[in-house]
């Protein structure tokens, strides 16, 4: 449970980020932003070139129709991943967590090792969770670094409380960064860490254990 999708954790001050005053909307106060989280921008280009990566992935299968279709609403979906990558990131940052280039070749080796392989895995993961090939680093070391704040808390992510409490970690998290998401893609629930009315919750972006994209469940 918990999918992905950026090695180092880039993040913003604690005190510039209570300096910092609410930001009512991305496209008035900040064009050409999907979502500004922390004071950081997330920009309409970052977003798409995330999206024609994964199209392009998908128009080089024979599943490329079928695939298109089930991912109609690709922009949000992707966006709601960069949005929740960036929250994980400050809420491992405050618990001192970090994750190592091993840690992610650990999780991606054993999910391919179980799936019957790379080139397996990769299409596993492009059709179940829309991940490029280039992607599929990010998306591992979201996992991981998942993994290492259930660790630190003490918990167990595979359990209902497991992932109780680390949602509340995140939810809070969630709040001090303030997330604004440009209307056009709908607003941020810190809650449920969803956008909008996406309606995978964030145990689907980033795996809770070292198990291959069939076995994720949430």
């Amino acid at each position: 449970m918990v999918r992905r999708r950026n090695a180092t954790l880039s993040l913003t001050a604690a005190a510039l980020l209570a300096a910092t005053p609410l930001i009512t909307s991305c496209g008035a106060q900040h064009p050409g932003a999907a979502a500004v989280v922390g004071g950081r921008t997330i920009s309409v280009a970052a977003l798409q070139t995330q999206v024609k990566q994964v199209r392009a992935a998908q128009n080089a299968t024979d599943q490329a129709d079928q695939m298109i279709d089930a991912t109609s609403d690709l922009s949000r979906s992707q966006l709601n991943s960069m949005v929740f990558d960036q929250v994980l990131d400050r809420a491992a940052h405050d618990a001192g967590v970090s994750v190592t280039t091993t840690d992610v070749q650990r999780l991606e080796a054993s999910a391919a090792q179980q799936v019957g392989g790379a080139q397996a895995l990769r299409s596993a993961l492009l059709q179940q969770y829309a991940v490029a090939p280039g992607q599929i680093d990010e998306f591992y070391r979201v996992q991981a670094e998942a993994q290492g704040l259930a660790r630190h808390l003490g918990v167990d992510l595979t359990t209902q409380s497991g992932q109780a409490a680390v949602t509340k970690v995140l939810s809070s998290a969630s709040q001090e960064l303030r997330v604004d998401v440009n209307p056009r893609y709908g607003k941020w629930n810190t809650q449920t860490l969803t956008l909008g009315s996406a309606s995978q919750p964030w145990l689907r972006q980033s795996a809770a254990t070292s198990a291959p994209p069939q076995q994720i469940t949430g």
